[in-house]
């Protein structure tokens, strides 16, 4: 989740040259406020039982 904010906030604030860290916080603010307005989310598609099955190896099924 991290990596999708981490890539949001560089297409809409590091896409261009800044010319001073005032302005980057600004443009910064800006686009986080436009996110949490928008009720920006992440639709899921990939469930946890998909990922138990896929990735079983990884995530083995505790017996109990």
């Amino acid at each position: 989740m991290a990596e999708i904010e981490i890539g949001i906030f560089s297409r809409g604030c590091l896409s261009h040259r800044v010319g001073d860290e005032a302005t980057l916080l600004r443009r910064f603010q800006a686009l986080e406020t436009e996110c949490n307005d928008k009720h920006c989310t992440i639709t899921w598609c990939f469930t946890s039982d998909d990922a138990r099955v896929k990735l079983e190896r990884l995530y083995p099924i505790k017996q109990t």
